[in-house]
């Protein structure tokens, strides 16, 4: 499918508030779950905006994601020097701070039915090229905290690692810087 294919096929739109998607299913409960039945709560709470891919034929939901602000921080890393390796490596001669701005991919699933279709990828540069092209606050990272089953699909999709101390945790946290798109 052509990016081309991908637009005039789909439409990316945010959820209205008290707006609820009536049926989706991904396979993963939790995630069903949040778009069936949270996030209208989180838009209206303002901790976090839900957009859905709908396919435009029969307005059938193929698709979402919810963002919210985060940044990386000094307490994300294990100590002093892991964060001034990560300071070092993206920031040459600039001011060094203990936070940078982030956009948080809070949630993210694509439907057992458009499970194939690249959907997933094409999503994901959606986002990142948003967040550069029409970046309204300064953003400089997108993190997401990755389930196990989904690490290798954000590592095709250019995401690293932030550290290694969440290995045993059910997720791990992982980012793309980006600033690699400014060209």
């Amino acid at each position: 499918m052509t990016l081309d294919d991908f637009y005039s096929e789909f439409e990316i739109r945010k959820l209205g508030i008290g707006e609820r998607v009536q049926s989706f299913s991904c396979g993963d409960e939790d995630l069903d779950d949040f778009i069936l039945n949270d996030a209208s709560l989180y838009r209206t709470a303002l901790l976090a905006i839900t957009y859905v891919l709908e396919r435009k034929s029969d307005k059938e939901v193929m698709a979402y994601f919810s963002l919210a602000n985060d940044r990386i921080a000094l307490k994300d890393f294990p100590n002093n020097t892991e964060f001034n390796r990560f300071r070092r490596r993206r920031f040459v001669n600039e001011k060094r701070l203990t936070n940078y701005p982030a956009v948080k991919l809070c949630r993210f699933a694509v439907s057992e039915s458009a499970r194939g279709q690249s959907i997933g990828s094409f999503l994901l540069d959606y986002m990142k090229s948003w967040f550069v092209d029409d970046n309204k606050t300064g953003c400089r990272f997108l993190t997401v905290d990755a389930y196990h089953t989904a690490e290798q699909f954000y590592l095709r999709n250019g995401f690293f690692y932030l550290s290694n101390t969440d290995i045993d945790k059910q997720t791990r946290l992982m980012f793309f810087d980006l600033i690699n798109l400014e060209d």
